[in-house]
């Protein structure tokens, strides 16, 4: 979802963007772009509320990944003076162009690296967002593989993956995305949106999220990590020793895990306990 629609401030758009052809009196409305998964948030009260989870700074490497229509970005830049976006939408990112103190890079998110991006500003990264949700996941495992060059990301969500995310083990949200980003981040739900203050709304109920990465741990195996999570969750009502004892079988001699349980049954820490294990 890109973030949109208007903020009282001035310069930035109430609800829909437009252009002007020169003497011409007529508005054309921005249409929210299907294939882009662009709703755009139009609540002033959430947008304020977001705003205050975020307490932007200044001098701080704050980036937005879809802006939209300005919604959060307007308000975001009156707080740290200075904002870089990540737009795809061609006539949206034109827009943003014209507003001093946006650097705006046209790009599609997931070719974005971050890494280089903070290394070029020289700071660690504030991440910001308004996800679009048909591709929210691959770009929180894209943003994974930069996380010790970010302090924290801020994301509005589908609600239903936040609480996967944030999910304990042995509820039935928790999943191979719960131990692959909670290995790394700490999680939390912030807020809850309902769909009305979004223009158009989606059928679905989004919430923003909180993730402060932690300290990595050198010994665990990332790889190693994802492919043994991976197995394990490809058959949830199996008993690991069906999915992931075959695998550990073939990988070679491992340490002593318990394998009489189902995937959603084993805590993050085991996990990384048998990722850093050496075959």
């Amino acid at each position: 979802m890109s973030s949109t629609a208007s903020r009282r401030s001035e310069g930035w758009p109430r609800g829909v963007a437009t252009r002007r052809g020169a003497g011409a009196r007529d508005e054309v409305r921005h249409v929210a772009r299907k294939r882009f998964g662009q709703h755009f948030l139009a609540d002033h009260a959430v947008i304020d509320r977001i705003v205050a989870a975020i307490a932007p700074q200044p001098d701080e490497a704050l980036v937005e990944i879809g802006p939209g229509l300005g919604a959060l970005t307007g308000p975001l830049l009156e707080r740290c003076k200075a904002l870089t976006v990540i737009e795809l939408d061609r006539d949206l990112a034109a827009r943003l162009r014209r507003h001093p103190g946006l650097t705006v890079i046209e790009a599609d998110v997931l070719e974005v690296d971050f890494r280089a991006l903070a290394a070029h500003m020289g700071r660690k990264l504030r991440v910001v967002g308004n996800l679009p949700y048909n591709i929210s996941t691959p770009i929180l495992f894209h943003l994974l593989e930069a996380c010790a060059s970010v302090v924290d990301q801020h994301f509005m969500l589908q609600k239903e993956v936040v609480e996967r995310m944030a999910a304990a083990p042995g509820s039935k949200d928790y999943g191979r995305l719960s131990v692959m980003l909670q290995w790394r981040y700490r999680i939390e739900s912030v807020l809850d949106v309902p769909p009305e203050a979004f223009e158009p709304p989606p059928r679905v109920d989004s919430a923003v999220v909180r993730m402060q990465p932690l300290p990595a741990d050198e010994r665990v195996d990332a790889q190693r990590l994802r492919e043994l999570v991976t197995v394990a969750f490809s058959q949830r009502r199996k008993l690991l020793r069906h999915t992931l004892g075959r695998w550990l079988e073939a990988q070679g001699p491992h340490a002593a895990f318990d394998l009489q349980r189902r995937a959603e049954e084993v805590p993050v820490a085991e996990y990384l306990a048998l990722a850093r294990a050496r075959p």
